[in-house]
């Protein structure tokens, strides 16, 4: 048990990233049921299909989970702060926007609360705000990311050294050797998305799957950078052919258009590279299987174990 594990009430400090609308209730319990903590990521979806997964997952697990809400992109935030307190989910994750507003109003009703930042400034000022844990993002995750870049080895840190309130790292962890390496870094807990599209539980595409596992160390690309649109996706045409469309001018209007969740769901759960996008932190290069949610987080635990035990055993004295 650490303060991580504590406050959100489960077993293991691993917790699943929201996928925004690919999001379901089969992966969020099977993470849930293993021992660490599902989420479910609202992305843009309308309220009834938000409500059906929450109502599915409960059916699913007893055991905690949480919700995503990415603050200022969801056109109806409020009215999923009501859902989540309708069902009594104990535990929300906030990003994308200024969570000040909305965290007295979950601390109100006894839900603890997540805040994904990716810089020491937001970090403090969400602290400040009144949230429980601070999630540290590296820019090595997948999907939308900030325009800052830090990496997580970088990111963790900082951040752990300027706030109180336990912090969990994301971006660029896949198993036990990464979960050790946050929590030598001052993090308590971990987050992956990547790692869990990749298991047996996941009802994406096995075109999807594939390509995650036969992923190379350079097979992510971002795009939008160049309009401040930080995304991290996986290198088939689609991504490519936006990459070439920035090159030769494409406004933020035209990006934005080109990057709905429509395109998103067309890559992930269609498998159509030609017609969407992917989207896939670097450690894809790392994955090779598709196990079971629970082998995943069992097999990280024992590998943090070893690699812990070697290190205590490593002498790097002369």
């Amino acid at each position: 048990m650490n303060q991580v594990t504590t406050i959100l009430g489960i077993e293991r400090p691993i917790i699943q990233g929201g996928m925004g609308n690919i999001s379901n209730a089969k992966l969020t319990a099977a993470v849930s049921e293993a021992g660490g903590l599902g989420t479910i990521g609202t992305g843009t979806m309308n309220i009834a299909e938000i409500e059906n997964i929450m109502v599915e997952t409960k059916h699913l697990t007893k055991k905690p989970f949480a919700v995503n809400i990415p603050v200022s992109v969801h056109p109806e935030a409020a009215k999923i702060v009501e859902l989540i307190i309708k069902h009594d989910i104990p535990v929300v994750s906030l990003s994308a926007g200024n969570p000040a507003p909305f965290i007295p109003l979950f601390h109100d009703k006894h839900v603890k609360v997540m805040v994904v930042t990716a810089s020491v400034k937001h970090a403090k000022k969400a602290e400040e705000a009144g949230a429980d844990i601070i999630v540290a993002e590296g820019v090595e995750a997948a999907g939308i990311n900030s325009p800052y870049e830090t990496t997580t080895m970088t990111l963790i840190p900082q951040i752990v050294d300027s706030v109180d309130v336990p912090v969990v790292a994301a971006g660029g962890i896949a198993d036990g050797r990464g979960m050790l390496a946050a929590f030598a870094l001052g993090a308590q807990g971990v987050q992956m998305g990547t790692r869990f599209v990749a298991t047996k539980e996941a009802p994406f595409s096995k075109e999807y799957k594939k390509r995650i596992i036969d992923a190379t160390d350079h097979s992510t690309v971002v795009i939008g950078r160049s309009l401040g649109r930080v995304r991290r996706v996986l290198d088939g045409e689609y991504a490519k052919s936006i990459l070439w469309k920035e090159k030769n001018g494409l406004t933020i209007g035209e990006y934005e258009e080109l990057t709905t969740e429509e395109f998103h769901c067309n890559g992930a759960l269609d498998g159509n590279e030609q017609k969407g996008f992917m989207n896939s932190g670097q450690i894809a290069g790392l994955i090779r299987t598709i196990p079971t949610v629970k082998d995943v987080i069992d097999s990280m635990l024992k590998e943090y174990e070893q690699q812990l035990k070697y290190l205590t055993n490593l002498n790097v004295h002369k």
